[in-house]
């Protein structure tokens, strides 16, 4: 699992150069970048409590596999954007620690790509600012989570929630990202990104890659008690969620409470059938099968005992990982170690790209 291979990396981490100090050293190390950056994968997390089902199918579960497939790849640990809601200082410290316990539990391997704290690469808020003035009001104003939020909050949100956009469009483009996999919900927040790359390189000559959306292939896991929402770490109903670390007690519970309806056959209708359709779909999600496969094997089952077998499922998936969690949670100074060193890799990338901005925006 993810722990060994982490700690058997520890007696090479002794060897990972310094960072560029000089401005020299700074130059030295863009023509790398550039060569890297041809492809390069990059996408955040904020660490705010336990990831649940939906944040492991729909970002976790892809991240895992694009280590494989890409060259370079940087995860980060987005604490600037949870201050967007008021946070405890002691529970947002610990909560880091936990959001890389579970990743590096869910397969996120430090010898495969940059795992890293996002506060402790400060280019990325120079870059925020730089791009926070390329992008008007209006826009922002228009993107659709600040509208959905703001609502809620009676039009009094607060300003780091208007612009945290832009500093997700900073996160991308530091890295000179190419690829970047992103949910339905922030398919917006990506154009913004693109749009601010092809704006920067009009005024100041080709410099960012318009970076790609990887649509991640599971679809929005929808809450078990109300179907037409998504799964959500901030619904109220405490039923509605499964967290990856939840007992097999409690996800048994809280499949059992799932919303279905009164026909008691399993089939896949997302449009009439909403309740079971998604319980098909994590069936289909966390088993590795097709949809059709999954309701061809529940031919015969009524949805009361359906809904057992599809938790029987998710138990099975998430055991191992839960298990990994809880190892890695006992060991902070393991973790500490694993983002203080992706930080500092994550600083050799980020350092040079912002100097060569300060300098096409003309700074000294």
């Amino acid at each position: 699992m993810a722990l060994r291979s982490t700690r058997k990396a520890r007696g090479c981490w002794s060897f990972i150069r310094a960072l560029h100090k000089g401005h020299e050293a700074a130059h030295e190390a863009a023509p790398a970048l550039q060569e890297d950056s041809m492809k390069r994968v990059f996408s955040g997390i904020q660490p705010t409590g336990i990831p649940h089902l939906g944040n492991y199918l729909g970002a976790i579960e892809s991240w895992v596999r694009l280590q494989d497939e890409y060259r370079s790849v940087l995860y980060s640990i987005v604490d600037l954007h949870s201050l967007t809601v008021p946070q405890d200082p002691t529970i947002l410290r610990q909560s880091i620690l936990d959001m890389t316990a579970t990743l590096l539990a869910c397969g996120i391997n430090p010898e495969k790509s940059i795992l890293f704290q996002q506060s402790q690469v400060s280019e990325h808020t120079q870059l925020s600012w730089i791009l926070s003035c390329m992008v008007r009001l209006p826009r922002l104003q228009h993107l659709h989570q600040w509208k959905a939020k703001t609502a809620k909050q009676k039009h009094d949100g607060m300003v780091g929630l208007l612009t945290y956009p832009v500093l997700q469009a900073a996160d991308i483009l530091l890295y000179k990202s190419t690829h970047v996999p992103v949910g339905e919900d922030q398919v917006q927040h990506m154009e913004l990104a693109q749009d601010l790359a092809q704006g920067f390189n009009k005024k100041y000559g080709e410099f960012f890659p318009v970076p790609k959306s990887i649509l991640t292939p599971m679809k929005k896991v929808k809450s078990l008690r109300d179907p037409s929402a998504k799964m959500s770490k901030s619904d109220p109903d405490k039923l509605a969620t499964i967290g990856i670390t939840d007992s097999p007690e409690e996800i048994v519970q809280k499949f059992r409470k799932a919303v279905t309806d009164f026909t008691s056959e399993v089939t896949y209708d997302p449009a009439r059938r909403g309740g079971v359709s998604n319980v098909v779909a994590i069936h289909a999600a966390v088993t590795g099968l097709s949809v059709e496969e999954v309701v061809r094997r529940s031919a015969g089952l009524d949805t009361a005992r359906y809904k057992l077998v599809v938790a029987d499922a998710v138990i099975e998936k998430f055991a191992p990982i839960r298990s990994e969690i809880e190892k890695l949670k006992m060991d902070k100074e393991h973790l500490e170690k694993v983002l203080q060193v992706g930080s500092a890799k994550a600083r050799e990338l980020a350092y040079p790209v912002c100097q060569e901005v300060k300098k096409l925006v003309g700074f000294l």
